[in-house]
């Protein structure tokens, strides 16, 4: 009798409908940011970018039209938390978790409820002193977006000592959990499959996902004129770089090709902060491979940039900090805008480049900044695009804006 109560139970579960959570086709709008749709339809960061296989520094336009991944369930009549955890693969504790409720909670039919990643349970953590929202997340490895999306916050949300916040995924704690404490774990590599559709370039599809070009071709076994066609499978590399101590008011000192050319891929935007002066302008990496070419996102910025070194554009190397997703990262910057025409297409021929150098392409993407061309921006063990060397001056500076 035992036996047949028990084939009957698992009989029964099999038979327990879908949990359906349709996906949802949006239309991008002014304004829009992947954080903001994020938070509108009540998904994580981090599932929004997976579903449209890209990263947070992928370009938005008005009118694209997105996959916006559901994790929402409507309660069906009959449903329970421990039938719902059941056919939507999950754990029981983790719906109640997702959803602030008990074992003794009423469920309704018609009710929207929230169902968490099967990949992991909630766990809490409970706030020590010098705690942020970014040290949390990287004592955890999860993302600053999916920590912020858990418990309902923003980036300048306030934390105090004493505070139980929700930790998604349920990983155990890595490196020092103690005040300030941080991952000193290594850079990890792990994959991803992107599959090519009508207007996908090999370069374009490098940029989309945060990788130097030739690393995109290097893993896919392709070279510059191989030919990518629709339903295609790439292999993408994802590279988990942990943040590293650094002393207060300092950056992290980060190699340039292991770690910081993944912090700050090109098209990413940051704020340089002079470490002398402690002011700053904001600014995205357009290109670069030795180092980061980088240009002032507006005539403002421009400004701002002159301001620090001494009111004139000049080839001057000072030590910076850059602040980009959370992290502070140490640097070295030289203040002369170079080999760019504003006037003219970016990427394209042209006639005339600033700083004498000639006709030749043009090194100017960011248009009305009142800027023309980029500045070089060295990391750690960064080199020279002409020399292929490192810079004595940029690595000292480096060093100086990582407290050493």
């Amino acid at each position: 009798m035992k036996n047949k109560k028990i084939v009957a139970s698992l009989t029964a579960m099999a038979l327990l409908p879908s949990c359906a959570l349709a996906n949802v086709n949006y239309s991008v709008q002014k304004g829009d940011s992947y954080w903001q749709i994020a938070q509108r339809f009540n998904t994580t960061l981090d599932s929004l970018l997976d579903a449209n296989g890209v990263n947070s520094s992928s370009p938005l336009m008005i009118g694209q039209i997105i996959t916006v991944p559901s994790n929402t369930y409507t309660v069906q009549k009959g449903d329970t938390y421990y039938l719902i955890a059941k056919k939507c693969g999950v754990s029981l504790s983790s719906l109640l978790d997702a959803n602030n409720a008990n074992s003794n909670s009423m469920l309704y039919t018609g009710q929207k409820i929230t169902i968490p990643s099967s990949t992991g349970k909630i766990t809490t953590y409970t706030v020590q002193k010098g705690d942020t929202y970014w040290t949390i997340s990287q004592k955890y490895g999860i993302s600053l977006e999916s920590l912020l999306s858990a418990n309902n916050a923003a980036g300048n949300t306030s934390l105090f000592v004493g505070d139980i916040i929700k930790v998604p995924g349920g990983g155990s704690s890595s490196g020092d959990t103690s005040s300030g404490g941080s991952s000193t774990s290594t850079p990890s590599v792990t994959y991803k499959t992107h599959t090519v559709t009508s207007g996908d370039t090999l370069w374009n599809i490098a940029i989309k996902y945060g990788i130097p070009y030739q690393e995109l071709l290097s893993v896919n076994s392709l070279t510059e004129s191989s030919y990518i066609y629709n339903g295609m499978k790439l292999t993408i590399p994802v590279h988990h770089i942990p943040i590293k101590d650094a002393p207060s008011g300092y950056g992290e000192l980060l190699e340039w090709f292991s770690e910081a050319q993944y912090v700050v891929p090109i098209n990413a935007d940051f704020t340089v902060v002079d470490l002398a002066t402690g002011k700053s302008f904001n600014a995205r990496r357009t290109v670069g491979s030795g180092h980061a070419d980088c240009e002032p996102l507006t005539a403002n910025d421009t400004a701002k940039m002159k301001e620090i070194w001494g009111g004139t554009l000049n080839w001057n190397k000072r030590s910076v900090l850059i602040k980009i997703g959370g992290r502070t990262i140490a640097a070295s910057a030289a203040g002369m805008l170079h080999a760019g025409n504003d006037g003219a297409e970016g990427g394209a021929w042209t006639s005339w480049r600033s700083d004498n150098y000639g006709a030749g392409t043009n090194y100017d993407y960011i248009k009305g900044n009142d800027a023309h061309g980029h500045f070089d921006l060295h990391f750690y063990k960064s080199i020279g695009h002409s020399s292929g060397t490192e810079n004595g001056t940029h690595q000292n500076n480096v060093l100086k804006s990582a407290g050493k």
